[in-house]
C-alpha cells in the first residue's frame, strides 16, 4: 500500500538548524511523552541545545562555528 502525494508528511533537513516537519504532528519523545503540535510547520531541534526540546528555540544560532583550515 503506498500513500498519495497528499498522504505523506514532508520532513526537510536544513543545513545548520531543526528539521522542518509540516503539521499538526504528534511527538512522542524516548521517554514516551506526547507532545502536541498544532502549527503548519514545526521544527524538531537536532542540537539538542534546545531548552524546550524535542522542539527548537533557534539555540543553534548561539553556537560559534570552528574554522578549518584546509589540508
Amino acid at each position: 500500500m503506498t500513500a498519495s502525494d497528499d498522504d505523506r508528511t514532508r520532513m526537510t533537513f536544513t543545513a545548520d538548524g531543526p528539521a522542518l516537519v509540516e503539521g499538526p504532528l504528534d511527538l512522542v519523545t524516548a521517554d514516551g511523552r506526547t507532545i502536541r503540535c498544532d502549527r503548519f510547520l514545526v521544527a524538531v531541534c537536532l542540537c539538542h541545545r534546545s531548552k524546550i526540546y524535542p522542539l527548537c528555540d533557534t539555540s543553534h544560532r548561539r553556537r560559534k562555528r570552528s574554522t578549518r583550515s584546509p589540508g
